[in-house]
């Protein structure tokens, strides 16, 4: 039985992740580890807690996107081919977590999450100017290759996902890290949908903890997307920094901790 208290703790961590998440990606960096420290004393098995997790990135990120559709265009070419190629090897991710050993992941995401943010930081123009690089022959298989590889990833380990297609959006693409975000949302949607519809079907999901925090994550990825496009690339490129560092910092306790 979930307490009022431990409910209401939830609900706050889910609005912090959505108001990050809708930004720069990585709210579940915040949501995450709370739902892990309170919903297992209450005895939840990690699997429900993921699924259950599902219900408000999903709801959260649709509402950013949502806020960012009908200012930002989207390049459907590639970032339309991106989620349709995410949300399928985010499926099978889910499916394989089981029979690869995930302790080989974090050492390699800490080495790319360390360049990311050297050449993020090092790159003062990096994110500014919307200047897509890619032939219109190209962009949907580019779109292809970046939603194989970080909807695959996404599925099985997870964390750093939004970050990650920010980053493959602004350095592969040439996209403004305005463009870059509204990007990446739709691409996890497609992720977060198809990873929940694994999780529906198995019946891991506790309904009466993921309405309440997804209706805290919509607002909390609402409040997010209207201060990203209020404030321009350059906030957005600061938080992007922050949020990796301190995925930066959480990985490396986890590794060499």
């Amino acid at each position: 039985m979930i307490s009022t208290l431990t409910l209401a703790l939830l609900c706050v961590f889910a609005f912090l992740a959505g108001l990050v998440d809708a930004i720069v990606g990585g709210g579940g960096l915040i949501q995450l580890p709370a739902m892990l420290v309170l919903l297992k004393d209450a005895g939840t098995p990690v699997p429900t807690i993921l699924g259950t997790g599902k219900v408000s990135s999903l709801m959260g990120t649709a509402a950013a996107l949502r806020r960012y559709a009908g200012q930002v265009p989207i390049q459907w070419r590639a970032v339309g081919t991106a989620a349709a190629v995410a949300g399928l090897f985010s499926f099978l991710g889910a499916r394989v977590v089981s029979l690869l050993p995930q302790e080989l992941l974090p050492p390699l995401v800490l080495g790319l999450l360390v360049v990311i943010a050297i050449y993020t930081f090092w790159r003062k123009d990096f994110g500014s100017i919307h200047a897509p690089r890619l032939p219109k022959s190209r962009e949907a298989l580019y779109g292809g290759l970046v939603g194989l590889i970080i909807g695959f990833y996404d599925g099985f380990f997870g964390p750093g996902t939004g970050s990650f297609l920010l980053f493959a959006f602004v350095g592969l693409f040439g996209y403004d890290f305005i463009t870059a975000s509204a990007s990446a949302k739709l691409v996890n949607v497609a992720t977060n949908l198809a990873a929940l519809a694994y999780f529906a079907y198995t019946g891991q999901i506790l309904w009466g903890v993921a309405i309440p925090m997804a209706v805290s994550n919509i607002i909390g990825s609402t409040l997010g997307a209207h201060l990203a496009l209020r404030h321009g690339t350059g906030f957005v490129r600061i938080l992007f920094l922050v949020v990796v560092g301190a995925f930066i910092i959480k990985l490396s306790l986890q590794v060499f901790g």
